[in-house]
């Protein structure tokens, strides 16, 4: 089953997209940003148009006024020295934004002191999505918005032409509305082009911010948490199957034996015999070991992985847990044996963690196939402060996944939520 996508940009690869509600998505991220790269973008003509003009009259050799030179020193220092203020304000309306077009979750803002806002990473990326959305996002706009009155000048040239005695469309000169039918004919067609378009500007735009706001910092944003991928190597599958087709092959089949053996010797014992009783004691034994030597070979390999497939086996990991679990699945074609196995127990482990120290209502399952590799998310609405040293099973889990050639990253602020994402290269 097919789920719909979470953010825009995988929902435009999808073919159905300009008849879905994601373009509307899109045009309400775009129409929700001309305000705030308004106002951000007069604040930085202040100092960028006399700095312009600065520079042009000193390429044509003429004095640079003093006065000019002051003002635009101290224009560009209150500008940095106001940023990390600035910004603040910026991130906050940007992260509730991005839910529009992206409904993955971002690491929350803890506000950590002024000195942090001019020392911290975090911080100085803040500063640059702030100059990236009041620099050149604008400029896309104008270009896009040239691109929009252009497709409507040649949808509307038979009407103008028919007002005046010729009209310039594009590059020729109509002066009949016959003659500018074939524009207006062009320009329908151009117009499920801009509609695409303009979701390609605002998915674009979203992954600049969320490259910008989510990236790793100050520790509470995603981190990788691989220490060694030289660990576990190529021989740990190999051994694992070995030791699966063992247990399935050598001793599950002679406890199944030796347990038929059992069931047919109490037939043969009268029940009144002092043999009776132990023999029934060592039946049941028996039959107990074959359901927990079962069990051990699933945890290896998964019987539902292999009836179900891997979407199908992390449904039914979900329907178990005892809070609401959302999964959402986009894989598409078939994937490796050892790929699948890893994510299955990717996600096992995590709801596991979710369950046992998260504190959390819910939680929700992403599994999806991106540039080539198998990308697993595994978010949940609990208090957070998931740390790998403190022994949450996560640095097990990522050398489970480094053997994969894969890796693991965390966001987990104090506070929550937390996300665990998993990269597992699929195209080897």
């Amino acid at each position: 089953m097919t789920t719909a996508p979470a953010r825009l940009a995988v929902a435009l690869r999808r073919p159905g997209y300009l008849l879905s509600a994601w373009p509307w998505r899109a045009l309400a991220y775009v129409v929700t940003t001309v305000p705030v790269a308004g106002v951000l973008s007069v604040g930085l003509l202040v100092v960028g148009a006399p700095m312009l003009a600065a520079v042009n009259a000193a390429q044509r050799g003429r004095p640079v006024e003093l006065s000019l030179v002051l003002f635009l020193t101290v224009g560009a220092l209150m500008t940095l020295a106001s940023a990390p203020v600035v910004s603040i304000a910026v991130t906050a309306v940007e992260r509730q934004r991005l839910g529009i077009v992206d409904r993955r979750p971002l690491p929350d803002y803890r506000w950590r002191g002024l000195a942090a806002r001019y020392t911290s990473a975090a911080a100085w990326r803040e500063v640059a999505h702030t100059f990236w959305l009041g620099g050149l996002v604008p400029l896309l706009y104008w270009l896009f918005a040239l691109l929009v009155l252009l497709d409507l000048t040649l949808v509307a040239s038979p009407w103008l032409a028919g007002d005046a005695d010729e009209v310039i469309v594009v590059w020729s000169t109509v002066d009949s509305p016959g003659e500018a039918v074939p524009y207006a004919v062009v320009g329908i067609l151009l117009a499920p082009v801009l509609w695409y378009g303009l979701g390609a500007l605002a998915a674009a735009q979203a992954a600049m911010a969320r490259w910008l706001l989510g990236g790793p910092a100050d520790g509470v944003a995603l981190r990788e948490v691989t220490r060694s991928r030289a660990r576990l190597v190529d021989a740990y599958e190999a051994e694992r199957r070995r030791i699966e087709r063992d247990m399935h092959d050598g001793a599950q089949t002679r406890l199944t034996s030796l347990t038929l053996q059992l069931g047919l010797a109490r037939l043969d014992v009268p029940e009144d015999s002092p043999a009776a009783a132990p023999l029934a004691v060592a039946h049941d034994q028996a039959r107990n070991l074959m359901v927990e030597l079962r069990q051990i070979v699933q945890g290896i390999r998964p019987q539902s992985l292999t009836d179900l497939g891997l979407a199908g086996a992390v449904r039914e990991l979900a329907g178990e847990a005892t809070i609401p679990v959302t999964v959402h699945t986009d894989l598409g074609r078939p994937l490796p044996e050892l790929v699948e196995s890893t994510a299955y127990f990717v996600v096992s482990e995590s709801l596991s963690n979710v369950l046992r120290h998260a504190g959390a209502t819910r939680a929700e399952i992403r599994l999806a196939v991106a540039g080539g590799a198998l990308v697993v998310e595994v978010s949940d609405d609990g208090h957070g402060g998931a740390d790998p040293a403190r022994g949450t099973g996560l640095t097990g889990l990522a050398d489970r996944v480094a053997a994969t050639g894969g890796r693991l990253l965390l966001a987990s602020p104090a506070g929550g939520p937390t996300l665990v994402r998993v990269e597992l290269p699929c195209d080897r």
